[in-house]
């Protein structure tokens, strides 16, 4: 064969088809031009994951935002709770300064109205030298003995303190809860009268005369008529006490009332005066309202009930008039409302009060309020000591006194 026959038969040998597995390697080493896997290497691979589904724009910056968020309210939270704490502490620490302050300052006031009570008790008068100048001096020594206190105190204070914060104020409570008692019991009586009259003037030296008034008929009180008469009340006892709560009296008065009017023997007067309370004639309006408390249509000045609602109506009415003034209110009950009642008799004389009224009255309204309340006042002695205490033996009066008057 000449050269070009050979080289022709090589060529179409190229050319033809190769057999298949021929084929296959060939088309597998074509795939591994272009990146396809061998048999072999998909087994090592690790399987392919399922399609998750496509999450919603913006899922995963959501997502990073609300971790960033967490971290930094972690930080806040403690800030939040630190202030919290300042803020408690700082509520506990105002709580138990204003306690301490309060306390402080019920001592001092407490303190100031007792020496100023023993200074007007013993330095009263008008002398510059025996009287005005020795007060000044004791006003003086008050404010020093003041302010030694206050400085004595603030060493104890930072003692206290770094004990522990709650002791000041605790101390300072117990002061004040020891300074209570001792001024409600009988030693200070008089300094604090005294104080009273010092700062009350002309007006509390008018209560105050009208006072011993009372505490002097007391005093003259039969001690075994007043003990039957105690006894007596005790009948009309249930009809009382509920008048005196319905119309806001005190009951040691409508019982002092109805001791003066009847001496507990409910009777007809020869001058009109009918049962317990010796009713005469009741003003319109308290007559109204004490039929709308004894459910009936007419009151009977003969039934105990409505004669003590009646005389407990009365009383009121007159009070209101009065301005709260009971002494007064009882002279208008006992004058009645004839000629213009109690009001047109002041008006007439330009009287005030009791006191600058009481020398234009007649003997019997003159003295009338001053029996009404000794009665009263022994009915409260009675109710709380569980005896009729005798003005004149030992330290009674200063007890008496203590106790106090009714309605006054």
């Amino acid at each position: 064969m000449t050269e070009k026959h050979i080289i022709q038969e090589h060529s179409d040998e190229c050319s033809s088809p190769l057999p298949a597995s021929k084929a296959e390697a060939g088309a597998v080493k074509a795939g591994k031009g272009k990146g396809t896997q061998t048999p072999a290497e998909t087994k090592t691979t690790a399987p392919k994951r399922p399609a998750s589904k496509k999450r919603p724009a913006g899922t995963k910056k959501t997502a990073d935002s609300a971790a960033k968020s967490v971290k930094k309210s972690a930080p806040k939270r403690k800030k939040r709770s630190r202030k919290d704490k300042k803020g408690r502490s700082l509520g506990l620490h105002i709580a138990l300064t204003s306690l301490e302050i309060g306390a402080l300052l019920v001592v001092g006031v407490a303190a100031l109205m007792i020496l100023f009570g023993y200074g007007g008790q013993y330095l009263t008068g008008t002398s510059f030298l025996y009287n005005l100048l020795p007060f000044a001096l004791a006003v003086v020594l008050i404010v020093l003995i003041g302010a030694v206190f206050l400085h004595t105190w603030l060493r104890l204070r930072a003692g206290l303190v770094r004990l522990h914060p709650a002791l000041a104020p605790l101390l300072a409570f117990i002061l004040a809860i020891g300074t209570g008692i001792l001024l409600h019991g009988q030693h200070f009586a008089r300094p604090l009268a005294q104080f009273r009259l010092l700062v009350g003037g002309t007006a509390e030296m008018r209560t105050l005369t009208l006072r011993h008034q009372i505490f002097a008929a007391y005093r003259r009180l039969n001690a075994n008529e007043m003990a039957k008469m105690l006894v007596r009340a005790q009948i009309y006892a249930a009809d009382i006490v509920d008048a005196a709560r319905i119309f806001g009296i005190d009951v040691d008065i409508l019982n002092g009332l109805a001791a003066a009017e009847s001496s507990f023997y409910p009777r007809t007067s020869a001058d009109g005066g009918q049962g317990l309370f010796q009713i005469t004639s009741i003003p319109t309006q308290a007559q109204e309202r004490a039929l709308e408390h004894l459910d009936s249509h007419k009151a009977d000045m003969a039934l105990h009930r409505h004669n003590t609602f009646a005389a407990a109506a009365t009383l009121r009415y007159y009070l209101k008039q009065m301005n709260g003034n009971m002494v007064l209110a009882l002279l208008a009950y006992n004058i009645g409302p004839a000629n213009g009642g109690l009001r047109h008799i002041m008006e007439r004389y330009g009287a005030t009060d009791f006191i600058t009224l009481q020398p234009y009255l007649q003997e019997k309204p003159r003295n009338y309020p001053v029996q009404v309340l000794s009665f009263a006042l022994a009915f409260r002695v009675n109710r709380m000591e569980q005896r009729l205490l005798p003005y004149e033996e030992g330290l009674n009066a200063i007890r008496v006194q203590h106790i106090g008057i009714p309605g006054l």
